[in-house]
């Protein structure tokens, strides 16, 4: 599939500004392939209060074979949509929306779209995030000092992790606060520069989303100071960190918890959902006992926990701690029980905390399926999501169906974990798929927010995809995450190989002192190099995304702004493809900076893609030529 098509996307090419307001004039651009047509009209149609508006666009420019159209949308709603529209001479219509081209009319919901709430910081289109699992990443001398807790099962650090309960949640190694600020050294040449931690509050497990309190760091991990000082080490090296919050439930130790169990009088009562009058019966998250679910109803639980500057929220957004932000956990269930929908006000609300207290802060909800309804701009500056990369990624780049998987007894079995989804194993999907998925679970979601999104190759809720990788694809993979739109995600120990066949077992202790070993220092080499790349060029992490070239066995896009465009090649198969020197202007001063495909450019300036598969690679070209 070759796209020889016009395109628009939310980047700062086509788009005058990220940070409209309501009321504001707002140019928007689109290019055209000259012989597109021939055009009669290009119109942008808005919706604004649900009842259609439209401009007209005007042609400003051409440039290396594209024509550019321009049109003027005035804001009007906090999420303001809008499509182009081509009116041919022969009287068709097409139009061109987030999911792509079409014939004649097409769904509001998938329009591009403006949003009025602040713009994120932004430092965050910027980083490469690491997510730790704070027990298992390194344990410091100090953590000799802690009394194992009741609840633990303790554990060497070289033991394996046992995945089947009671171990899974009990299984206890002892890492701590000070163990990370010892390995800081590692992360910064790794070249990562936002730290996100599950959970640091007291609780009754390993995990720790089972918090006791919101107000203090548990002691096993060192407690309120190793977590200053673990801030300020990671802020004196020029990276942010950002905390894990529950906002769907708590422990069943929790303070607010105890006092409203079995006392219907208690203040706390309206913080969950109580089915019994003695308060001894309760709704929790997906039938856990241990995590009695909020009540958003009660607005004491909301002065307590998210709205002003004394709540839970604001506490460790504030000196003397200073997070730069919030992941949000279950983020999709919070507010949301039956009949009951206070999603919106909540994620509303804790934004405009986080706001008000840092406004150089950021909110990150979880929604690991569909989240477009969600992820509008209202809220969210991003989310830890899976259907757009991930689990595509997943399909594309696993080893193939029947090849033996490890179970923890040894056994063999064909059908791996796949995110909890009853299907059989891995599904197989081929790049075209991918490249499906991608388009599909984002068209509904302002650009901005998309930039936002998280693009994970696992976490501490998944197995490792080095578990199921196929030979050779790692680079792609990487790759990958590094240059679609959104935010690089390293879970603690991708950078060690490390494998793990489902989320529990995927939590090993990173393996400190094997860092020279080869195979750990190739993968280590990878990662960084392919990090700093994207630290060395701004069009990987703002600039616009637009396929050039996609089949069963290869993605071809390029990340583009005015300053440099950005070639990304990821293939699984043999590669040998030609295209249009429409598509790739400038080819033939391509800087090759990754990998091993061969491009070559003929007179006519169409350009030639060759490789062996697996391979992934990656070129800087000139900026985009609007005149």
């Amino acid at each position: 599939m070759t796209n020889l098509l016009p395109h628009h996307d939310g980047s700062d090419l086509y788009v005058s500004t990220q940070a409209p307001t309501l009321g504001d004039t707002v140019h928007v651009r689109v290019r055209v392939p000259q012989g597109y047509g021939p055009l009669a009209a290009v119109r942008t149609r808005s919706n604004p209060d649900h009842e259609p508006r439209w401009s007209e666009a005007a042609l400003i420019s051409s440039a290396d074979g594209w024509d550019w159209w321009q049109a003027e949308i005035v804001v009007e709603n906090p999420r303001h949509g809008y499509r182009f529209l081509f009116i041919h001479v022969d009287g068709s219509v097409t139009t061109l929306n987030q999911s792509g081209m079409h014939m004649g009319e097409t769904l509001d919901a998938e329009d591009f779209a403006f949003v009025t709430t602040p713009a994120p910081p932004t430092w965050l289109n910027q980083a490469v995030m690491y997510q730790i699992f704070p027990d298992r990443f390194a344990r410091s001398a100090q953590a000799d000092t802690h009394e194992t807790p009741e609840w633990a099962i303790p554990a060497a650090w070289d033991a394996p992790v046992d995945p089947v309960l009671p171990g899974r949640s009990q299984q206890f190694y002892g890492g701590d606060l000070d163990g990370i600020i010892e390995h800081l050294d590692h992360l910064e040449n790794l070249g990562v520069t936002l730290l996100y931690l599950t959970p640091v509050f007291p609780a009754a497990s390993n995990h720790r989303y089972d918090a006791s309190s919101f107000l203090s760091v548990d002691p096993l991990l060192g407690g309120d100071d190793a977590y200053r000082r673990l801030i300020d080490a990671v802020h004196a090296r020029g990276m942010r960190i950002i905390g894990d919050l529950t906002s769907n439930h708590s422990g069943d130790r929790h303070e607010w918890f105890r006092a409203a169990y079995g006392n219907p009088d208690a203040p706390e009562s309206d913080f969950y959902y109580f089915t019994n009058a003695d308060n001894t019966e309760y709704a929790t998250w997906m039938g856990a006992q241990t995590l009695p679910k909020f009540n958003w109803a009660s607005t004491e639980l909301r002065r307590r926990f998210i709205e002003g500057e004394d709540s839970v929220v604001a506490h460790w957004l504030k000196q003397p701690f200073g997070i730069d932000g919030w992941r949000v956990d279950v983020a999709n269930m919070t507010g949301r029980y039956g009949d009951i929908d206070l999603n919106a006000d909540v994620r509303q609300t804790l934004l405009r905390t986080v706001q008000a207290t840092n406004p150089d802060a950021i909110l990150l909800g979880e929604s690991t399926n569909d989240a477009t309804s969600d992820l509008q701009g209202d809220a969210w500056h991003g989310a830890m999501t899976y259907p757009s990369f991930t689990r595509p990624v997943w399909g594309w780049l696993s080893a193939p169906a029947g090849t033996p998987w490890l179970s923890y007894d040894g056994e063999e079995l064909t059908e791996p974990w796949f995110f909890t989804q009853p299907i059989g194993g891995i599904p197989r999907y081929t790049a075209r798929d991918v490249a499906t998925a991608m388009t599909r679970f984002t068209a509904g979601i302002p650009w901005r927010v998309r930039l936002g999104n998280m693009l994970p190759l696992d976490t501490h809720d998944t197995a490792r995809f080095e578990q199921n990788a196929a030979d050779g694809t790692m680079p792609l993979a990487v790759g990958l995450s590094l240059t679609v739109p959104g935010v690089p995600v390293v879970f603690a120990g991708d950078e060690f190989a490390l494998t793990g066949a489902d989320g529990e077992s995927s939590r090993t202790p990173i393996p400190w002192g094997t860092e020279s070993d080869p195979a750990i220092a190739e993968r280590i080499a990878l990662y960084r190099e392919l990090i700093a790349l994207r630290h060395a060029h701004p069009a990987l992490q703002t600039g616009g995304m637009r396929f050039v070239h996609v089949d069963d066995e290869a993605l071809v896009f390029v990340r583009e702004s005015a300053a440099e465009t950005m070639l990304v090649v990821a293939s699984r198969g043999d590669l040998s493809v030609e295209l249009d020197a429409v598509l790739l202007p400038g080819a033939s001063h391509a800087q090759a900076l990754f990998g091993d495909v061969t491009l070559a450019t003929a007179t006519d300036g169409s350009v030639l893609l060759e490789a062996e598969g697996p391979a992934f690679a990656l070129w800087s070209l000139p900026g985009v030529r609007t005149a």
